[in-house]
């Protein structure tokens, strides 16, 4: 389940902000330039803007853990070891998607062009795939009566379906004073509250939404101190702790309760207590997704380009998935779920959902992922807004603003 959707998130942010605070060595060109006002004479401001290399690391490395969530409950039974994985790796995955897609969503203000990537970037891949995906179960469940709701995510399509209400409610949660106390108790309201239902996945929307409106909250500087030497330290010995914390305590606590689809009550527990628990869960939830952001790589590996294709790796490998899983793969060949069978299909995925966000794939894919659509949207919402920089005036100590593309003409 993606977190980018998740492509589209990938850089709303000038890329320049990040780069300030994630490249130290840069930090005092920066500084020196937002002093004087003044665009460095060597980088036009019209200049495309780079991606990220820590972002897309963080995100290529988070879909894996994706399809892992959803490979392993195919061959879970039998294995404490591979339930234990998979409780640790659900206990997170989806928090990092959701905190970054938060994170690369503070510049949205619902700009006319804005809206127009919004719908075209995961609203539109949210209706196609969520229509893909129920034909394809219809065929392989043999059911042609199975409807098509939009109201009603189907699989794993619910992650877009949240992205979208959650960006939409982004200016709401800038506006407020304490955004992160409020989504807590929108949060916490939401677990106490029975009977929300499947429909537009509330339940999930308004309990990841704490994650969504951290990353809002965070600021460069927050993941440049994740990836220094002590917090990369401690980052390791969480995982090397919770690893064996996660073996000991997995025949005791539902798995239920890592989906954030259900009340506590409808968990079975009465709400006090199950309070407690949810909120010892996401402590523990943010803990392990501090120690992930921490211990990603910051530079450019072979691996980096990959991050820009998660959402075709999102919405692909489901197919796989339900595919293996409609046609009886794992009943008809017991031996993918002895060991070596594991490891052997865990391997499998992993190149796959690799090839799947290959560059090739994604091109093939931005007809559905990231469509232009200008036919569909005004002159005035296709044409991106200009970016004002201010300049020193020859008048005095005065700044305009004007045009980013005309600030090299007046220097």
């Amino acid at each position: 389940m993606v977190s980018a959707a998740l492509e589209y998130v990938r850089t709303p942010l000038p890329v320049a902000e990040e780069a300030e605070a994630l490249n130290p060595r840069q930090v005092g060109t920066a500084s020196a330039t937002k002093t004087t006002g003044l665009n460095p004479p060597t980088e036009p401001a019209s200049r495309p803007t780079r991606r990220d290399p820590y972002f897309d690391n963080v995100k290529y490395l988070a879909i894996l853990l994706v399809a892992m969530g959803h490979l392993w409950p195919l061959v879970i039974e039998g294995s404490r070891a591979t339930r234990a994985l998979y409780m640790f790796v659900y206990t997170f995955h989806m928090p990092v998607f959701i905190l970054i897609s938060g994170y690369l969503s503070r510049s949205y203000t619902g700009r006319p062009d804005q809206m127009r990537k919004l719908l075209t970037g995961v609203a539109l891949p949210y209706v196609v795939f969520e229509v893909a995906y129920t034909l394809f179960a219809r065929y392989g469940t043999n059911d042609p009566e199975k409807p098509i709701s939009l109201l009603q995510p189907f699989y794993l399509m619910w992650f877009l379906l949240a992205l979208f209400i959650w960006r939409l409610t982004t200016p709401l949660w800038r506006t407020l004073r304490w955004p992160l106390a409020v989504s807590l108790v929108v949060g916490a309201l939401a677990t106490l509250t029975p009977g929300i239902g499947p429909t537009l996945e509330f339940a999930r929307v308004l309990q990841f939404l704490p994650f969504f409106v951290l990353g809002l909250c965070m600021k460069p500087g927050h993941f440049l101190f994740l990836r220094r030497r002590g917090p990369r330290a401690l980052a390791v010995l969480v995982f090397a702790g919770a690893l064996p914390f996660t073996y000991w305590v997995t025949p005791n606590i539902p798995l239920n309760w890592l989906y954030r689809s259900r009340s506590v009550q409808e968990i079975g527990l009465a709400w006090w207590p199950g309070l407690i628990r949810a909120g010892a869960l996401f402590c523990c939830t943010l803990v392990l997704v501090a120690a992930f952001l921490a211990l990603v790589p910051g530079r450019r590996y072979w691996f980096t380009v990959l991050g820009a294709g998660t959402i075709c790796g999102y919405v692909l490998h489901g197919f796989l998935i339900r595919g293996a899983q409609y046609a009886g793969l794992f009943d008809r060949y017991p031996s993918l779920s002895t060991p070596i069978g594991r490891v052997a299909v865990t391997a499998a995925m992993l190149v796959i959902m690799t090839l799947l966000c290959t560059p090739p794939v994604r091109r093939v894919m931005k007809c559905v992922t990231e469509p232009e659509m200008k036919w569909a949207f005004r002159r005035d919402v296709t044409e991106p807004r200009p970016r004002l920089t201010r300049v020193a005036t020859t008048s005095g100590p005065e700044s305009a603003a004007v045009r980013a593309d005309d600030a090299p003409r007046l220097r």
